[in-house]
C-alpha cells in the first residue's frame, strides 16, 4: 500500500483551510493546516511535506515572500492559492519558485487535480530510470538530478522547482532539437495549453535565471522563432 501523500494547507481564513483540509482527507491525503507563514514553518520543522498549498495574500510573510524563502533551501512543491489573476501577479508567483497556482474561488475538485499533477511531475522526476543518480554537465553549468541543485559556472547554487525539474529534463533529453511549447506543455504537465497558456515561457524564464550565466543573452535554452526552445548545448553525463 502506498504512502498518504502528506501536504501543509497554509491560509489565514479558518473556512477555506479547514475545508480544504476536509476535502484533502476524504481523498487519501495526510493534512497539516496552518494560518501563515510562521506556524507553515513549525509544521516544516516537524514533518516535510510532500506539497504545500500556500495562500498569497496572508497577514505577516506574504505567500510569495515565504515560497521565495523556501525555495532557497527546499525544492518542497507549492501550490499558490491566489485572487490575484492578472498575468504579472501570476508571473511573479512562478518567479518566486510557485509550482502552480490556482485562483479563489476554486472549486475542490479541480484544486486536488492540480495537487495530484504536481505530485506525479515530482515522482516522475524523482524515478526518473535513464538519469537518476546522475550528473549532468550542461554548458558550463552541473545538474543534480536527484536533488534538482544547478551548480552553475560562477559557483552559485540553485534549486530547482518539480515544474523547472520536468521541464530541464525534457531539454536534456532532447538536447539540441526543438521543442515547442505544445510539445514541452504535454511532455511537463501532460496536458493540452488553452488560449494564451504562457505557463512553458514563465518556466522557461524562471529555469534561464537559474542556469544561465548572462539571463539577458541566454545561450543554454535558446527561443527559437515559431518554434519554440531548444537546449542549445552538449550534454554529457559525469562519472
Amino acid at each position: 500500500m502506498e504512502p498518504k501523500s502528506y501536504i501543509i494547507v497554509v491560509d489565514d481564513h479558518p473556512e477555506i483551510r479547514d475545508s480544504v483540509a476536509r476535502y484533502l482527507k476524504r481523498n487519501g491525503m495526510e493534512v497539516a493546516t496552518a494560518q501563515n507563514a510562521a506556524e507553515m514553518n513549525f509544521q516544516i520543522r516537524a514533518r516535510t511535506p510532500d506539497l504545500i498549498v500556500l495562500d498569497v495574500m496572508m497577514p505577516g510573510e506574504s505567500g510569495l515572500t515565504a515560497c521565495a524563502r523556501l525555495r532557497e533551501t527546499t525544492s518542497i512543491p507549492v501550490l499558490l492559492l491566489t485572487a490575484l489573476d492578472s498575468d504579472a501577479d501570476l508571473l511573479k508567483g512562478f518567479e518566486n519558485g510557485a509550482d502552480d497556482y490556482i485562483a479563489k474561488p476554486f472549486n475542490p475538485p479541480e484544486l486536488l487535480a492540480r495537487i495530484k499533477a504536481i505530485l506525479r511531475r515530482t515522482n516522475t522526476a524523482a524515478n526518473k530510470n535513464d538519469l537518476a543518480g546522475q550528473k549532468v554537465l550542461l554548458g558550463g553549468a552541473t545538474y543534480d538530478v536527484d536533488a534538482r541543485v544547478i551548480e552553475r559556472e560562477d559557483g552559485r547554487m540553485e534549486v530547482l522547482t518539480s515544474g523547472e525539474a520536468m521541464l530541464l529534463l525534457a531539454l536534456i533529453e532532447n538536447a539540441r532539437v526543438t521543442l515547442s511549447r505544445d510539445d514541452l506543455l504535454l511532455k511537463t504537465t501532460g496536458r493540452l495549453p488553452g488560449p494564451f497558456d504562457r505557463t512553458i515561457d514563465n518556466q522557461v524564464s524562471r529555469l534561464r535565471k537559474k542556469i544561465e550565466p548572462d539571463v539577458l543573452r541566454p545561450r543554454l535554452i535558446a527561443t527559437v522563432r515559431n518554434g519554440g526552445y531548444v537546449l542549445s548545448c552538449d550534454v554529457e553525463i559525469l562519472p
